[in-house]
């Protein structure tokens, strides 16, 4: 009988990057349709403000070009250098180490870079916004994504790691959107419908969602 987890199974078997690509897009654009639904409703309150289509394929983009693929061969690697042990060994402690001290560091800069350069910032602008909010997104980052990586890589299989981190950046985006993205309610308009002030507010929130890591 067929089931999804099949279907995905039997995908990832034939075609394993593309299968973990198209599937963190599809999950990372979907957690930004809903995100954008909660903010509306709770943030603004207003069905006059439209979705923000260019956000939502932004979010995509990074889904299938650097968080699928990343974390692909990340993973693909760890196992190579570490080979896999019992959960609750000194082996999946040191992984676990270097997922996050090591390689989500690196991870979240190169988001930084990724959607700002899709957003249209200069490198100056990004740059300073690394400085400013670099350490409190590793912070958040380290809260959610340090027991989430104990359970991905003492727990789940090799196929199927990129698809739980999908799992777990797409609720954690939407908690972000209700919790940490708080755009002012006294917002004026401007000839773009919002001033400079609020677009920095809404990409700083994208900052905090970086981490996936995750790599969503």
């Amino acid at each position: 009988m067929w089931s999804p987890l099949r279907a995905y199974s039997v995908a990832i078997e034939a075609y394993p990057l593309l299968t973990k690509s198209i599937t963190s897009s599809i999950l990372t654009s979907f957690a930004d349709i809903v995100s954008q639904l909660i903010e509306r409703r709770r943030a603004y309150n207003d069905d006059k403000i439209t979705h923000d289509y260019k956000r939502t394929l932004r979010f995509g983009l990074f889904g299938l070009i650097l968080q699928a693929p990343w974390n692909h061969y990340w993973y693909l690697l760890l196992d190579l250098w570490i080979p896999v042990a019992g959960p609750f060994t000194y082996t999946t402690l040191v992984k676990v180490l270097l997922d996050q001290f090591v390689q989500a560091p690196i991870l979240t800069l190169l988001i930084y870079l990724f959607l700002g350069i899709l957003e249209g910032k200069t490198l100056q602008k990004i740059q300073s916004l690394i400085k400013s909010s670099f350490i409190n997104t590793m912070k958040k980052n380290w809260i959610i994504w340090i027991p989430a990586t104990f359970i991905n890589l003492a727990f789940i299989a090799n196929q199927y790691r990129v698809l739980y981190i999908n799992c777990v950046f797409f609720f954690w985006s939407i908690y972000l959107s209700m919790v940490i993205n708080n755009v002012d309610d006294g917002v004026k308009g401007c000839d773009d419908g919002i001033e400079e002030g609020a677009l920095d507010t809404h990409y700083k929130k994208l900052d905090d969602v970086v981490d996936v890591e995750k790599e969503i």
